[in-house]
């Protein structure tokens, strides 16, 4: 019987475990999809939190096949998938082996890879040629050092050539590195069928606020700062002034969940903040057509993580160098500007997360060839800055003036017409 080439051990008597929160980001590709497809776990047990995971994901229309681990058979997950009902039933069947297996939209390794590179990428090419066109085979491997072997370059290089999407899960033990890989184009219509992608990376304080996890590192910066003064000079009171900066830094990188429009042909702000202008312009950089741009200018009390304004596929990404002008003046045209192009269903378009007169860092997480839903977060810039995004100007009608305030994933600033 051909078992799954995914399991391994990151050493001896130290088998990998994967805990709900790993699951739930190796399962995000299966959890996003609304229409209906046809998924396939690999190397998963009965008790498993990815099996768990991906029949809790699963949409009336979605099928999915198990094969098993090494460390179980196809009987004893027949046995367990009998227990969870008829819903279950009918829509998850156990393949003897690797051979039985249909091609699928999304294939899960249910258990990081370990090993030597080689073995990591056998493991990895074995598994893509179950995938269909645009499809996406999500695997995770540890993120801790020498506990992944050689398996670790491997994926790392796989992300760098097809990576989709990467997430770093430290409450796992071992902390876990979860990668998407698509190895064939998707199509652009397919992202107006996702949902915004589940974030790890953020720290939940409660069921609608999170945390980005730059917000968490530079807390903590502030917290260690705060103990060393303590212990440098234990009569002064100098600690309380980067202990009490730690709460208003993290407050600055809040994550709030937003009600994303349902409606198609609406087009949402990219973040926070006052409208400055909207305007219709020329940039060669994007292509021959006229654009629609509409500018918001984002100040340090306004929520600083970016969203994409619509549904499309990454296409390219680059940053144009400059100066740091305060974001609201004219000319913060000319400052440091990553631009993110989208191809969507009604052609180019672009967000430009400009930096400011404060902010000077840019975070952006969509690699080239990844789909963003409309309201998926894709990056933030700290402090201060401005985002512009740009749309076809024949294609899109705004809504939205010089003075309106808007909220990023949330807002309708234009329509397509």
């Amino acid at each position: 019987m051909t078992q799954s080439p995914a399991v391994r051990s990151t050493g001896p008597g130290r088998p990998v475990r994967v805990g709900e929160r790993a699951a739930r980001v190796l399962t995000t590709e299966l959890a996003r999809h609304q229409g209906a497809k046809h998924a396939l776990l690999v190397g998963t047990t009965p008790d498993s939190p990815v099996l768990t995971a991906a029949i809790d994901a699963l949409m009336p229309g979605d099928t999915l096949t198990l094969v098993a681990a090494e460390t179980s058979t196809a009987e004893q997950l027949r046995q367990h998938l009998g227990t969870l009902g008829q819903w279950v039933a009918r829509r998850v069947r156990v393949a003897g082996s690797l051979t039985e297996v249909e091609p699928a939209e999304v294939v899960i390794a249910a258990q990081p890879l370990a090993g030597s590179a080689d073995e990591a990428r056998t493991t990895v090419d074995g598994l893509a040629k179950y995938l269909t066109e645009g499809g996406v085979l999500s695997v995770a491997v540890a993120a801790l050092p020498g506990q992944g072997s050689g398996a670790v370059g491997e994926l790392e290089r796989q992300s760098a050539l097809f990576g989709v999407g990467t997430d770093l899960v430290l409450v796992n033990r071992p902390p876990l590195r979860v990668h998407r890989l698509r190895f064939t184009l998707a199509e652009v219509g397919m992202a107006a069928q996702l949902t915004p992608a589940y974030r790890t990376s953020s720290v939940p304080l409660t069921r609608n606020m999170h945390i980005d996890s730059n917000g968490v590192a530079a807390a903590g910066i502030a917290l260690g700062l705060a103990a060393l003064t303590r212990i440098a000079r234990p009569k002064s009171r100098l600690w309380l002034l980067p202990a009490l900066a730690a709460g208003p830094v993290a407050a600055f990188f809040r994550d709030p969940e937003r009600d994303v429009p349902e409606d198609g042909s609406a087009i949402v702000a990219a973040a926070d903040g006052q409208v400055l202008s909207v305007q219709r312009l020329r940039d060669e950089r994007f292509g021959d057509g006229e654009f629609l741009r509409v500018a918001v200018f984002l100040s340090v009390l306004d929520v600083h993580v970016n969203r994409a304004p619509v549904a499309g596929r990454v296409v390219d990404y680059f940053v144009a160098d400059g100066g740091f002008a305060a974001a609201m003046k004219p000319d913060a045209e000319h400052n440091v500007a990553a631009y993110t192009v989208l191809d969507t269903e009604h052609g180019t378009v672009v967000v430009a997360q400009r930096t400011g007169l404060i902010a000077r860092r840019i975070v952006q997480r969509a690699p080239i060839g990844a789909l963003l839903a409309r309201g998926e977060r894709f990056g933030l810039i700290r402090f201060g800055s401005r985002t512009d995004v740009y749309l076809p100007a024949d294609a899109a009608e705004p809504l939205v003036g010089p003075g309106d305030r808007v909220v990023g994933g949330s807002s309708v600033i234009a329509r397509w017409r």
